[in-house]
């Protein structure tokens, strides 16, 4: 038989031997469905976000030095950070499809999740930055720039749309590129606040909408990147999945036939998409071991999706249940 060694850090070792008695203190049942590979569906999505915000920080740079707009320029380079948002996430894509290996045997997954805690980490230090700088103005408001501004404003609000809409799809099914499209979402409402405070100090001189809008803008999207970088760290923690209760579990595996207890439980997220369980199993004597794997196995997939799972079996005062470990 082979058995399979998992830690929780997510490396597994193939070490073969021979059955010998099936039910054994070293018996394991192990599960596998492994789907390493992310599929390539999307990459021109985002290479073209890239390019597209590319292309606008250079407009942006180019018209603020034209206009004398400061603010344009630093709108420009949040635009760039957006870009850089995007490279990340693309570049964690790619790496995540790399097929796994010894010494990665779980694969490169969880790339996406490290891309995607780096770039909740950048937007929620500029957001903060954000609403700093929009205090500061309430108290000594600066005159807003004139109409070209406003109208550079608008093109960049067009394009950071056009590519918050060109990773919106992937946004529900990566955590990685969901960062990512948080940030040109931000940057288009940093650009739609530039917008409507420009008319409204065009229209009505009020200065204060401008750090007004910024400030409920960063405080909405610092609310959204909270939010989603819950679960990022949560992965990386190897923390179990917060759809899945431990009692249900236990419960679900002690409701078997032929376990009467069950202790080294394990339940981590490998990345996204994989969960991964480990666990001691006590037999009760006469239980044949592979049927009562096989059972358990079928039973845990089908309730709780659990289809990496390995299971070490041990007798009543044998292995484990027989001594302190």
């Amino acid at each position: 038989m082979a058995e399979h060694r998992h830690g929780a850090g997510g490396a597994h070792h193939h070490d073969h031997a021979d059955h010998g008695r099936a039910g054994g203190p070293d018996h394991h049942g192990h599960s596998h469905t492994h789907s390493h590979g992310i599929e390539g569906k999307g990459d021109w999505q985002v290479a073209a976000a890239v390019a597209t915000n590319l292309v606008l920080t250079v407009a942006q740079i180019v018209g603020g030095i034209i206009a004398g707009s400061v603010a344009l320029i630093a709108d420009a380079m949040h635009n760039l950070s957006d870009a850089l948002a995007l490279i990340i996430a693309f570049a964690a894509r790619r790496i995540a499809r790399r097929p796994a290996h010894p010494g990665m045997s779980f694969g490169y997954a969880r790339a996406e999740v490290v891309a995607a805690l780096v770039n909740y980490t950048t937007l929620i230090v500029i957001c903060l930055w954000l609403g700093y700088a929009a205090v500061e103005r309430m108290v000594d408001p600066p005159p807003v720039e004139g109409s070209v501004v406003v109208i550079l404003a608008g093109v960049a609000l067009i394009v950071n749309s056009v590519t918050a809409l060109l990773t919106f799809r992937l946004a529900r099914e990566s955590v990685n590129i969901r960062a990512a499209f948080l940030h040109n979402l931000s940057d288009a409402g940093t650009s739609l606040a530039v917008i409507v405070s420009g008319l409204l100090v065009m229209w009505f001189d009020w200065r204060l909408a401008d750090p007004l809008i910024t400030l409920l803008i960063s405080v909405w999207i610092l609310w959204h990147c909270f939010r989603e970088v819950g679960p990022v760290i949560r992965i990386l923690m190897l923390a179990a999945p917060e759809d899945v209760a431990d009692g249900d579990l236990r419960a679900a595996i002690l409701a078997e036939d032929g376990i009467v207890d069950v202790h080294h439980l394990h339940l981590w997220q490998i990345d996204e998409r994989r969960n991964s369980l480990e666990a001691h199993l006590v037999l009760a004597d006469g239980a044949e071991a592979a049927d009562v794997t096989r059972r358990l196995k079928a039973r845990l997939a089908d309730r709780f999706g659990l289809s990496h799972t390995t299971f070490e079996v041990e007798r009543a005062g044998a292995g484990c249940a027989g001594r302190a470990c």
